[in-house]
């Protein structure tokens, strides 16, 4: 599209801080090698992860297998955690046409959105070779604040203290397992990917198991992707004026999504010594491909934008500048074929090397604002 970055009318834009500087340690010792940046994630997981989202569960004490029928897919019933309280759910895979002993593998929690991967969605990531491992992750943790800490997996692991939002990223990681016991996934290609809450997940997923080499969260609104820090308002496609969502907003519906530290920063987000930004960064120096549409305005275009050339900063320092991928496309809060599109193209360029899909990739629909953090330093 043509000026593309004109398309929305923001009409307020407001930022309470600067993002934390990610070269620094809390300790105020500047990060000046990889080696430091390793350390400093480490540090970050203390913020970024355990007061975001809580205390993880750990891997579980075992894990087994069994198949059962179904017309469209492979469908493997899981059965994991711990031997007192075992904890078991559904992975339906779904393989390409082409008949390999091993595949490239997209993960996603969102089955409990059937409707979400659309038989054409499908039929793409198949025509491209590539397999697909669905779960609902609301068979590990309902999504509903009354029923969640009900969960078996709470009980499994009752001296942590994390929300659902982790219960299902665990799930993410016990996929994984199954699909590497099984023997069919090619581990050097492994996407996590979600939409929405689902979003939230899978990059959360992605920050804890670095055996997803791509991860690939899909309008995540706050809590995982946005800002804390930044506030913006802007008239939508269809004439309407939206706000972006808040701290304050999550908390009050979805508090039980998140790790229960995060309520005392309600009204006081600069006091947290992380952002959206932290999390991306805690990828590096794997791929991250993230999408949004350009009137999701709850989903926070600037501050999803500022975060991710915060975190890309850290992938410039790290050597692989190439890793990051984002853009925007016209409509609403969904999961389009677009963000399908954008995904299949890159994990078609890292396996096979080909090139890029160019359109929708590293546009903005707004005039892009003055940056709010730290630029990488010279690597010793």
């Amino acid at each position: 599209m043509d000026n593309f970055e004109n398309f929305l009318k923001v009409t307020e834009y407001t930022v309470t801080e600067n993002l934390p500087d990610l070269f620094t340690f809390y300790n105020g010792k500047k990060v000046k090698t990889a080696n430091d940046w390793e350390k400093r994630r480490e540090e970050l997981y203390t913020t970024a992860v355990e007061i975001q989202y809580g205390k993880q569960p750990p891997k579980p004490e075992f894990l087994e297998l069994c198949q059962t029928c179904d017309t469209n897919f492979n469908v493997y019933r899981i059965t994991t955690g711990t031997k007192e309280n075992p904890i078991t759910f559904s992975m339906y895979v779904k393989l390409p046409n082409e008949k390999k002993e091993k595949y490239p593998f997209v993960i996603t929690g969102d089955y409990c959105w059937t409707n979400y991967y659309t038989s054409e969605m499908m039929k793409l990531f198949s025509d491209n070779g590539i397999a697909l491992a669905l779960f609902d992750r609301t068979s590990i943790a309902p999504d509903n604040k009354n029923e969640a800490k009900n969960a078996i997996i709470y009980k499994a692991y009752p001296d942590c203290d994390f929300g659902a939002i982790s219960a299902w990223a665990w799930g993410y990681s016990r996929c994984l397992d199954a699909l590497e016991k099984l023997g069919i996934a090619d581990m050097s290609c492994v996407t996590f990917s979600g939409h929405s809450r689902g979003a939230k997940t899978a990059m959360l997923a992605g920050v804890l198991d670095t055996r997803a080499t791509i991860v690939h969260p899909n309008a995540t609104c706050q809590g995982a992707c946005s800002s804390y820090r930044v506030f913006m308002k802007a008239v939508a496609e269809n004439g309407v004026e939206y706000p972006s969502e808040k701290l304050e907003n999550l908390i009050k519906y979805f508090d039980f999504w998140m790790g229960p530290k995060m309520k005392e920063y309600v009204g006081k987000e600069q006091e947290l010594p992380f952002d959206s930004h932290s999390l991306k960064a805690m990828i590096a120096p794997r791929t991250l491909v993230i999408t949004d549409a350009a009137s999701d305005i709850w989903g926070n275009p600037i501050g999803t934008w500022q975060t991710t050339m915060a975190a890309s900063e850290v992938y410039k320092f790290l050597g692989v500048p190439e890793n990051v991928y984002w853009g925007f496309r016209t409509g609403f809060h969904l999961y389009d074929i677009e963000d399908v599109q954008k995904l299949v193209s890159v994990i078609n360029h890292k396996r096979l090397g080909t090139e890029v899909q160019s359109e929708g990739m590293f546009n903005t629909p707004f005039v892009k604002p003055e940056p709010i953090y730290t630029k990488a330093p010279k690597k010793e």
